[in-house]
């Protein structure tokens, strides 16, 4: 335990969090415990890098495909800010840009494989003030969530550049042709780098939940299919825009039954005995039950509006909204600093919450972690704070 608590809290701080039970049941297996080994890379870049030691040199990569690993991103690369760069009298400038700041952080945790995926995508559409943000968490394996992390932004973005967007509408239709591309790579049988090239029948048991949020200078359009979730907190109060889909929520219980199919008690509320969710994408084999239209809430932003965060249920199934809200908050009231340490010349035109959003994202993992999650643990943080961005 002491392996996976260690860095929750620093050495010369005390988190006060009140400890929460579950509101439910995790629904997974208990695996062995597995030490952590933290790494950082760009949200879009799966290749895995050992963490840099600078009096050591690194070690060879692991020979097995998923690592447990720590990914956690500011809100541009380097090429990024170097193309928003201004030199003024002997000093650099970073232009801040109406992109929100985020944080990320994925971890495999105490399962053996990491089936989860982040996708992010500034400005992915339109005028280019439109913002992705995807959680996805998969089961049976990893694939169908790369699937949803490399394609689902740019259905989107196809679905809206068709006609007048109806933002409801939209996700729906982007979410049914996901689900669709899922069903024929399986047809097909495309070939996958993952545990599926050893199964068979292929891959017709694996599928993913998908959280996604679009966000504009207006909205937040919250697109949820399963049990990951979204969280606005707004003035400290934390408000959920998604509602998890469990088996037995009553309004899903009796769809699944009014379609032919039983929710079975077995380690908690399983469609058939197997899932424990009634909605994903995938899952081929288990519909017309498991359903992949998504509910959509569409949210007026407001001046109140602090941060929005997505995760996984390896986060929910142990921290309520509620205290989720506080760490970040937390994290971005310390957060203070304007100029980088080490960096003379160089002033950055904000308050450097891209820092705080990634602390944020690596403490709400930790604290998951220290209230044994079982499962694979996901989480995005995104600053929605308009006076940041306008200072």
């Amino acid at each position: 335990m002491a392996e996976i608590c260690c860095g929750v809290v620093g050495e010369e701080e005390t988190l006060t969090l009140p400890v929460e039970p579950s509101s439910r049941p995790s629904g997974r297996r208990s695996l062995d415990l597995l030490p952590l080994k933290y790494m950082a890379d760009p949200p879009e870049n799966s290749r895995k890098r050992q963490k840099l030691d600078p009096s050591v040199s690194p070690p060879p990569p692991p020979a097995r495909e998923c690592e447990n690993a720590v990914d956690s991103c500011e809100s541009s690369t380097d090429e990024e800010s170097k193309e928003n760069e201004v030199v003024l009298e002997n000093k650099v400038v970073v232009v801040e840009e109406c992109s929100p700041k985020y944080g990320i952080t994925s971890v495999c945790g105490r399962r053996r494989e990491m089936e989860d995926a982040v996708s992010v995508h500034p400005s992915f559409c339109r005028e280019k003030q439109d913002h992705f943000f995807g959680v996805y968490d998969g089961h049976g394996c990893s694939h169908v969530a790369t699937m949803c992390k490399e394609r689902l932004h740019e259905i989107v973005e196809e679905e809206v550049e068709k006609e007048k967007v109806d933002w409801k509408s939209t996700m729906e239709k982007s979410f049914i042709r996901m689900d669709e591309e899922v069903l024929n790579s399986s047809k097909t049988k495309q070939s996958f780098s993952c545990k599926c090239e050893l199964q068979t029948p292929h891959c017709d048991a694996v599928g993913s939940t998908a959280v996604v949020a679009v966000v504009t200078p207006e909205k937040i359009i919250v697109s949820n299919c399963g049990d990951s979730r979204a969280v606005l907190c707004r003035n400290g109060v934390a408000i959920p825009l998604s509602s998890d889909h469990k088996p037995d929520r009553p309004d899903e219980l009796d769809r699944i039954n009014k379609a032919g199919g039983r929710v079975i008690y077995w380690d908690g509320a399983r469609v058939l005995g197997v899932l424990a969710m009634s909605r994903a994408i995938g899952d081929n084999y288990l519909k017309p039950y498991v359903i992949s239209e998504p509910e959509v809430t569409i949210t007026e932003r407001s001046d109140e509006d602090e941060c929005l965060i997505l995760a996984s249920d390896g986060l929910w199934d142990v921290v309520q909204n509620d205290t989720a809200c506080k760490v970040v908050q937390m994290c971005l009231k310390a957060n203070k600093t304007v100029t980088p340490p080490g960096s003379p010349g160089l002033e950055v035109a904000g308050n450097g919450s891209d820092k705080a959003c990634s602390d944020a994202s690596i403490l709400l993992t930790k604290l998951a972690l220290a209230r044994n999650s079982s499962d694979n643990v996901s989480v995005v943080v995104v600053d929605l704070r308009r006076d940041q961005r306008q200072q």
